[in-house]
């Protein structure tokens, strides 16, 4: 799919074209759809769902300078439904950045969001204080944590290249502690290293730059007559359990769930749970 500036969006469908409802799933930060592989092979064979890949991720294009936005994700998603879904219910499922996409949504499409929208999904995610991230560790160890980001952006900024360099087997201890809980599989991690390393690095630079400045407490409003879930792993280290809480907070009525032993990525380490939410979800 092109964007309305150009950008080349890579999506994938599956299910009845015809279905009465589409679920869309939407990826978060350095990863892409294959992410939701393990959810999307146990939804609803009644439903049509549609997965792609942020502008500077997986197979999509890299994000045009200064589109690397939480607010020009909204728009791309608006695309997609606009483009590839004019018509019918929609279930909106994110996770990580995802989740922002489609709190970003609701605040800057609310019609869209009360018109079609019947279901969310907010999966490890949060609506904002992105910029205070500790990655739980202890207290003289976490106030480095914005200067070890901080470099590492302005490594990612000047990388002239379209991918990052590294071994995904090297790598995997590192995103085996930084995004999963206990007894991941060494598959998964591989699966989540090989997407970051697959990912635009100026692009992702400017999302994490955006995400710091996240706060969208006030959209989630426009969903509080939908059915919701808020759904977390107790390991979270990007965005923990409390952050979870706001949103279960601002969405009284939402079905509020956490996962012991889970990290960041549930949508592997929690699949069939979260697919058996999202098919609550679809009935």
């Amino acid at each position: 799919m092109l964007t309305s500036d150009g950008t080349a969006l890579h999506v994938r469908e599956s299910g009845p074209s015809t279905a009465e409802v589409t679920v869309v799933l939407v990826h978060g930060w350095t990863q892409d759809n294959t992410c939701w592989e393990p959810v999307a092979d146990r939804l609803s064979g009644d439903v049509r769902v549609l997965r792609y890949d942020h502008r500077g991720h997986g197979a999509s294009a890299p994000a045009v300078p200064g589109s690397a936005t939480i607010e020009q994700l909204a728009d791309d998603l608006a695309e997609l439904i606009d483009k590839r879904v004019p018509a019918g219910r929609l279930v909106l499922a994110g996770h990580s950045m995802g989740g922002m996409t489609i709190m970003a949504l609701a605040e800057r499409y609310p019609e869209l969001v009360a018109q079609r929208v019947v279901g969310s999904a907010f999966v490890a995610t949060s609506s904002g204080q992105m910029d205070r991230l500790t990655l739980g560790l202890p207290d003289l160890a976490a106030r480095r944590v914005p200067q070890v980001e901080s470099a590492l952006q302005v490594l990612l900024e000047k990388r002239r290249k379209d991918t990052l360099p590294g071994n995904p087997r090297l790598l995997s201890p590192a995103t085996r502690w930084l995004v999963f809980g206990k007894r991941a599989r060494q598959a998964d991690v591989l699966d989540v290293t090989r997407q970051a390393l697959r990912a635009h690095p100026v692009s992702i630079a400017g999302f994490r730059d955006s995400m710091r400045g996240h706060d969208r407490r006030v959209a989630l409003a426009a969903l509080r007559d939908k059915a919701t879930l808020v759904l977390v792993g107790d390991r979270d280290r990007l965005c923990p359990v409390e952050h979870a809480q706001v949103i279960a907070d601002q969405l009284p009525d939402a079905e509020y769930v956490l996962y012991p032993g889970a990290g960041h990525m549930l949508t592997y380490e929690r699949s069939r749970e979260v697919a058996e939410h999202i098919n609550d979800l679809i009935t």
